[in-house]
Parts: C-alpha cells; sequence; structure tokens
C-alpha cells in the first residue's frame, strides 16, 4: 500500500477489508479543506508512520523507469537520469492515511505531475489514472486529482533523499485524496477514459478517496 499498500492477503490486508466491510473510523462528519485542515475522523502525528507488510522492492536507480502509456500523445519511458533531467520543483503539503494518521507540512522535492503531464500531452478522451507500482500494487484516481496543482512525483522528502520504506527513490504525493493514493514505488502511469478499480479499491476501499468526505470505503 501506498503506506497503506501490499498485493499480498496477509494479516493486516484482511484487517483492513475488515475494516472496510465494518465502516471502522467513520465518523459521519464532512468538513471542508478550505476551512479545516484536519479532515473527520483524523488525528495529527509528528513522525512518518511506516505501514507496509514487509515487501519493500528494492530499485536501484541504474535499472529504474517510469512509463507513462494509454491515452497520451507522447509515450513516455524514462530512465533516472532522464526523470531527473525534467524540471525540478518543491511542494509542502499534508499527508492524511486512510487509517486517521495525519501529518503537516512535509516538503517534497521532485517533479510535478502537471510538468510530467506536459511531456506525455493527454489526449482528451483521458479521464482517468491507474497507477502500478514495483511490487504490483495498483490504485486508481482521477486525471484531475493527478494532475492538482500540488500533486508531485516525489523523489525528496525534508531535504534528504526519499528512503526505500516510504516508496523510494519515487512515489506520488496526491495530498488532496487519502494516502493510499498516492502509490510509493512507483513504475508505471497509464491514462485511461473510465475509472477502474486498483487493488484496495477491488476490496472495499472507496474509488476516490477524499478525506473531507471521509470516502474510506467503498459504500460511503
Amino acid at each position: 500500500m501506498s503506506d497503506d499498500h501490499t498485493s499480498s492477503d496477509s494479516k493486516l490486508t484482511t484487517s483492513k477489508r475488515r475494516w472496510a466491510a465494518e465502516g471502522k473510523f467513520l465518523t459521519g462528519r464532512i468538513s471542508r479543506p478550505e476551512t479545516e485542515r484536519l479532515p473527520p475522523g483524523q488525528h495529527l502525528v509528528k513522525t512518518w508512520p511506516v505501514l507496509d507488510l514487509g515487501q519493500q522492492p528494492l530499485i536501484s536507480t541504474e535499472t529504474w523507469r517510469l512509463e507513462v502509456r494509454g491515452l497520451v500523445e507522447t509515450p513516455l519511458d524514462l530512465t533516472w537520469a532522464a526523470f531527473q533531467a525534467l524540471e525540478q520543483s518543491t511542494k509542502v503539503t499534508d499527508i492524511h492515511c486512510v487509517t486517521t494518521w495525519s501529518r503537516y507540512d512535509n516538503k517534497w522535492k521532485g517533479v510535478s505531475t502537471r510538468d510530467l503531464l506536459d511531456h506525455a500531452m493527454p489526449k482528451p478522451e483521458a479521464l482517468c489514472v491507474m497507477l502500478t507500482s514495483y511490487d504490483g500494487y495498483t490504485t486508481n484516481l482521477p486525471l484531475s486529482d493527478f494532475a492538482a496543482e500540488d500533486a508531485i512525483l516525489a523523489t525528496s522528502w525534508e531535504g534528504l533523499p526519499l528512503t526505500r520504506d516510504h516508496g523510494g527513490p519515487m512515489r506520488l504525493v496526491v495530498p488532496n485524496l487519502y494516502f493510499w493514493k498516492s502509490a510509493k514505488w512507483l513504475r508505471r502511469i497509464d491514462l485511461l477514459p473510465a475509472d477502474a478499480a486498483g487493488f484496495w479499491e477491488k476490496n472495499g476501499y472507496h474509488m476516490h478517496g477524499d478525506p473531507w468526505r471521509e470516502q474510506r470505503y467503498s459504500g460511503d
């Protein structure tokens, strides 16, 4: 999981399926990021919890690749050097994990998703994105969320290279959605004409995942 994910049928995976079935953590409140910084049901932490299940792929920058495929005018197959040669951006954003923790003011450096899309040139019929990670994890989101102003393909956190346990050498960060949508160890980005469920979405989690609407599970 992107700090919430795995492709194995582990104990935590089983627990999270049960949470989805039971509606665990739901408060029933709706808030707005314009007026409230902390979404309903969340609590603040100062650390950055690592919620993986022992599957942390080891990816060297010599073999790393990022593909952008599907409904784009210019498919991309980027090496690490080519990715680093793209315009670099810095973003400061919050994290909201579906397991109820939030962390404020995380400083990221990497490539803005908008800058990446400028190179790939999405076709007009592209509406959604499917993300695939090196460990086989998948998650979906609307293209509009992937292209949000503060979304970034991060290689650095708080001035240091992104560590393996947090998705290094590169992960997606989409601050306006629950953090399982921000795939770790990102390998491939497919632009699609319609939405399709990824790993957690097939296992009871919401197709969109808006923290301020408390969209934790598929029935919310």
